[in-house]
This record gives structure tokens, sequence and C-alpha cells, in this order.
């Protein structure tokens, strides 16, 4: 076991870990269940976190590894306003269980300069699955959220 402070959301916490633990397995300990544990692999982007302002899957990063703040789809709730209400609005969603993932993916595609270029967005969403929709809602809402289209 070994002690550790990790930046979560703008709050810095303890923990104590064990080697090898994932970060997801620390988020979801501590309440932060908006981080999915879809696969374990690194196949389907539902555990999607920002570590120091990037994109990355929390199912294959570990813990202790961990040293630049980590923000949540809890923690950017209040930023990514505009991306969920557009997927509501342009139906870029169905069952939810992908949402946080592809909030926090967006989000990361926002503050980066939203390219629009359907293939480069397809690109850079391609690690985010969703089994319900066929995409398009979700680049829509993406376009909308960044200001680059309006709501149809």
């Amino acid at each position: 076991m070994v002690d550790m402070s990790l930046s979560i959301n703008g709050r810095v916490e303890h923990y104590r870990v064990t080697t090898g633990e994932m970060l997801i397995d620390i988020l979801r300990r501590s309440g932060l269940t908006g981080t999915k544990d879809g696969c374990r692999r690194g196949e389907c982007g539902a555990c999607t976190v920002l570590v120091g302002g990037r994109a990355v899957l929390s199912c294959l990063t570990f813990a202790q590894a961990v040293s630049a703040p980590v923000e949540t789809v809890e923690g950017l709730a209040g930023e990514a306003t505009a991306f969920r209400e557009a997927l509501a609005d342009l139906g870029g969603f169905q069952c939810g269980y992908c949402t946080s993932g592809m909030v926090v993916r967006a989000i990361s595609l926002i503050r980066e300069g939203l390219q629009d270029d359907d293939g480069e967005l397809r690109h850079r969403m391609a690690g985010n699955l969703c089994r319900c929709t066929g995409y398009q809602g979700i680049l829509n809402a993406l376009r909308v959220a960044a200001g680059a289209q309006e709501v149809a």
C-alpha cells in the first residue's frame, strides 16, 4: 500500500492505493460514479477522464502514475452544459451509458479548438463507443456546443 494525494475536480484528496490499482477504482471508490467501468480493456471510452487536461482512459491508467489534476464528468458538469443539452436536442444519446465518456472527450476537443471536419471529428471521438446511435447526433451536438453549427 502507498499513500498518495490526487487533485480531483479541484479538490485534493489523500488515498491509500495498492500497486497496480487503476485510476477508475480510486474515482469510483470516492463516489465519482459518473466515470463508467465499461470494459476494463480501454476499448469503450466510458471511463474517459481528463488528467492534466488530456483525455485518458482511467481503466488503463495506474493511480500511482497520476500526478496532474484529474477532471471527471462530475467536475465538468457546468462546462459541459451546452454539449449535454445539444445531445438531448439532437438525439445524440439513447441509453446514456457512454455519455459520461463522450462528454469528457467532447470537452477536451472543445478546449483544444474544435476542427469542424467530419473525418477528423470521427477519428478524435473513435475511442468512445456508442452502441445505440449512429454517431451523427453526437457529432452534431459537439459542433453545436463548440459554436460551429446552429441547432437544426
